[in-house]
């Protein structure tokens, strides 16, 4: 049987050490391994102790990338297992490393799911649909899912909408109150809010002008399309500009408005 001649610890790694047979290079160990095969000079390893140890060892440098892995936040057992086979580590090893991790409570889908929820809630930035869509692909149970977002309370999510909207608002004043409106709507649904939220939240969202200022808002439009008309003449003219300012949500009333007082003028 070959005989360990040699034990050497690495220099970029000190925790790893590299084992001589016979005075030839080998493989390399953890000193975890290292310690609990007392792997010394002079003593005999058999093909069956060589497997068993580069096995074990194969599980520790899988374990150790994972923990690298999880050193920047929390990760799901799913995204664990998908970070592992990107490094090519077989199933078996990665089996063993995941449950080493769930008893040392490295990974619990819950407590990870309820920092998502809390991270991403307190953010604003994303509805309790997208939470559930996106925790899901990251292989949260579902029952696991629901019991995280029930921190995530109906009166929160109205308020986070709220919030949302108006900051919308503020940054498309130059849309009319109907395009401001439906656009509002949607984006809160594509941020992840249901229907409920979103009709709950409207009621709070500064999105309603005064005719006065829809007026000025209409007008500002209007002169961007009569550039864009100016070839056209008469009724075709007006149908086009009408079309167009009924598209961008100004009332048919404001728009024959406009129309007509600007056909005064001209």
């Amino acid at each position: 049987m070959p005989v360990i001649t040699k034990i050497a610890v690495q220099k970029k790694n000190q925790s790893r050490y590299n084992i001589f047979l016979d005075h030839v290079y080998a493989f390399a160990v953890d000193e975890d391994i290292l310690i609990k095969y007392q792997l010394t000079k002079g003593k005999e390893l058999s093909e069956q102790d060589l497997t068993r140890v580069q096995h074990e060892d194969e599980i520790r440098k899988a374990y150790h990338s994972a923990i690298q892995f999880l050193s920047y936040r929390m990760r799901s057992a799913l995204e664990i297992r998908a970070h592992l086979q990107k490094k090519e580590w077989p199933d078996s090893i990665i089996d063993v490393v995941l449950q080493e991790l769930t008893i040392q409570k490295y990974i619990d889908d819950l407590e990870f799911a309820k920092a998502y929820v809390r991270t991403y809630a307190n953010s604003g930035k994303k509805g309790p649909l997208v939470l559930r869509r996106e925790l899901a692909n990251k292989g949260v149970p579902e029952i696991k899912i629901n019991e995280a977002l029930a921190e995530y309370n109906k009166e929160k999510q109205v308020a986070d909408a709220i919030r949302l909207g108006n900051k919308y608002a503020a940054q498309n004043k130059k849309l009319s109150e109907r395009m401001l409106k439906q656009k509002l709507e949607y984006t809160l649904s594509t941020k992840g809010f249901p229907p409920e939220i979103i009709l709950a939240a409207m009621d709070g969202i500064n999105y309603e002008k005064d005719e006065s200022l829809e007026w000025e808002t209409l007008k500002a439009e209007a002169e961007k399309m009569k550039r864009r008309y100016k070839k056209y003449t008469g009724y075709e003219y007006r149908r086009r500009m009408q079309q167009a300012l009924f598209r961008k949500g100004f009332t048919i009333e404001l728009i024959n408005r406009f129309m007509d007082e600007d056909a005064e003028e001209g």
